[in-house]
């Protein structure tokens, strides 16, 4: 089925699909009974046999909280254009004005309300590192008592303009900023089973896959078992843009259109490192991940990727998530 047409099923208001067995990764074993998947709106459905059983897990990205005080007075420089990107919003269903804070808490209590066997927070919680947002969200999570998970995004450890390669900030910023958020977990990768599913997050936020990561995936992978994938930046797909920016052909200095304007390390020359797209086509072969998850580009889509449905959710900055269910075939 071509991108087009899924795109039609999806305006129509739903899509379901079963998924062909493939081999699972580095053996020659068959899943037994196959997959498949539904999307309704932003109700995600997973079937496999791997599935124990039924749970549900929120995932939500690009909140955008720029919340700051005066410990933020020194970086005022760096995060100004920020601070003023998403005030004010508008609902992505309703129309009516919102704003990322609310946003946040109607999620919150949404992923309450459902008993979510896990929140995922997959990039993009922050619209620059502030403290004051990152006690919010503290404050937030600490009181709504739901288990949870933290990928960072692009912005979340980004200070416009600050020196220093997009290695270097991730890490700063994580270190002195975002720690509270892994809950002593790896910042980098993170993996927890539910009911027979192994649900990986990949921190891609500078849009490539280190060494160490590519390792956790496949070491994850060879277990055999029905995997979900979470990443901020959503993998490369024909014919989409260079948000779609993990494994992207095209993703070089030459394409890089926005770097003087948020004032930040430029694309490689070279583009993507050999890592970056040996994890894309691992991603491809893999015979037990069920599917892709991903935020990054404001904007609802579905892909097909060899068989394997990624998801990309809307902005929670305009009330938007994904709820996410899992069903044994």
């Amino acid at each position: 089925m071509q991108r087009r047409d899924l795109l039609k099923y999806l305006s129509a208001g739903g899509l379901a699909l079963s998924l062909p067995t493939r081999n699972l990764a580095g053996g020659s074993k068959q899943i037994a009974g196959g997959s498949g998947f539904a999307l309704d709106d932003n109700k995600l459905r997973f079937f496999h046999p791997g599935i124990s059983k039924e749970f549900n897990i929120m995932m939500l990205a690009d909140t955008h909280l720029f919340r700051d005080d005066e410990r933020g007075d020194p970086f005022r420089q760096y995060s100004g254009r920020m601070a003023k990107a998403y005030n004010v919003t508008e609902h992505y269903r309703t129309g009516e004005a919102t704003n990322p804070e609310k946003s946040f808490v109607q999620a919150l209590q949404y992923a309450a309300d459902q008993k979510v066997s896990q929140l995922a927070i997959i990039g993009d919680l922050f619209s620059f590192p502030s403290e004051a947002a990152v006690d919010w969200v503290k404050e937030k999570l600490t009181a709504a008592g739901l288990p949870f998970i933290y990928t960072a995004g692009n912005h979340d450890w980004h200070y416009e303009g600050l020196p220093g390669s997009s290695m270097q900030l991730r890490n700063t910023w994580i270190n002195n900023r975002l720690g509270w958020m892994y809950q002593q977990s790896d910042p980098l990768m993170h993996a927890v089973e539910i009911n027979g599913v192994c649900i990986i997050s990949i921190d891609n936020s500078t849009y490539e896959i280190l060494p160490e990561q590519l390792r956790f995936l496949k070491q994850k992978l060879a277990a055999g078992k029905p995997t979900l994938l979470m990443l901020h930046i959503p993998l490369y797909a024909p014919g989409r843009s260079l948000g779609f920016g993990c494994g992207h052909p095209n993703w070089n200095a030459a394409n890089d259109k926005n770097f003087e304007l948020e004032r930040r390390e430029r694309w490689p020359v070279s583009g993507h490192s050999e890592t970056t797209k040996n994890f894309h086509a691992i991603v491809l072969k893999s015979g037990n991940i069920i599917g892709v998850v991903a935020g990054h580009t404001h904007r609802q889509s579905l892909d097909l990727l060899n068989g394997i449905p990624q998801v990309v959710t809307n902005a929670n900055a305009v009330g938007a998530w994904l709820d996410i269910s899992f069903h044994p075939a």
